[in-house]
């Protein structure tokens, strides 16, 4: 499958992000590969562009974070910004507030999300990549949050959830030592769902992508809603908001279609509604 994604598309920060969509996929792209994409703020503030932009079309269905050059999915923030807008707490809290609105519109995205990891997957990397709804990634790829080689505090959501997906242990020892681990052990541990040869990653994540493109948007939309309640306490969870989805589809075009195609023998054509 060819990649026709890797470095065209709208530019967002001087070119540093990406956005391209086709056949009902949209891909972001971090296109930062002489510093291993590493996210400045300024990166940070494009991405939240280019979700929204995303966000709001409505031919797009699934979208597919990843990385340029082959070498890192996102090594991190950028490191050269830390002197001037992370030197002490008052500015690193102004740096979490400019990156916190971006972070929040990816945990909350509509559409489902899924992050193609090749290469290292590190610090901020990996809070991008544990806030899309599957990791995917290739042989050799690594992961790890090295906060305290640096001397720095890993935020509260971003630990919430590392501990969701690898649990307490786990985390601990991720956080404590700042190792890295490969993607055989990120797989083993629960923090990617699936592995592939370095050269077959793309055209696996497109397949997923566009199966997930084909399936019934409003269904996808339940499930995704579901399991959002599901993480949270149960004092805290909005079951009307599960029973409101759940009649939207039961309600739908879509459903008929779905039941129509079946009998028929033929393949569905799922609008959305």
């Amino acid at each position: 499958m060819s990649d026709i994604f890797s470095t065209t598309g709208t530019p967002y920060a001087d070119g540093k992000i990406l956005k391209h969509s086709a056949g009902g996929v949209g891909v972001i792209t971090f296109n930062n590969p002489d510093k291993r994409n590493a996210m400045s703020l300024e990166m940070w503030e494009g991405f939240g562009e280019a979700l929204t932009a995303l966000r709001d079309d409505d031919t797009v269905r699934v979208v597919i974070l990843r990385g340029a050059g082959g070498k890192a999915f996102v090594s991190g923030a950028d490191i050269g910004q830390f002197e001037k807008a992370r030197h002490n707490a008052a500015a690193s809290e102004a740096y979490a507030e400019r990156s916190a609105a971006q972070r929040a519109l990816l945990a909350d995205y509509p559409k489902p999300t899924i992050a193609c990891i090749d290469g290292y997957c590190l610090g901020g990397g990996m809070q991008v990549a544990m806030l899309a709804d599957i990791r995917l990634a290739a042989h050799g790829s690594q992961f790890g949050i090295p906060a305290a080689k640096l001397g720095i505090a890993y935020g509260y959501d971003g630990l919430r959830h590392l501990v969701s997906l690898v649990g307490p242990s786990w985390a601990r020892l991720l956080m404590y030592t700042g190792m890295r681990i490969d993607s055989a052990e990120a797989l083993r541990i629960g923090l990617v769902e699936r592995l592939f040869p370095e050269d077959e990653l793309w055209g696996e994540t497109m397949a997923i992508a566009e199966t997930i493109s084909q399936n019934a948007p409003l269904a996808i939309k339940a499930a995704k809603i579901t399991i959002a309640q599901v993480l949270k306490d149960e004092s805290r969870r909005d079951m009307e908001a599960i029973k409101a989805i759940g009649n939207a589809c039961m309600d739908s075009e879509d459903f008929r279609e779905g039941r129509q195609a079946f009998m028929e023998k033929r393949k569905p054509k799922f609008r959305g509604r």
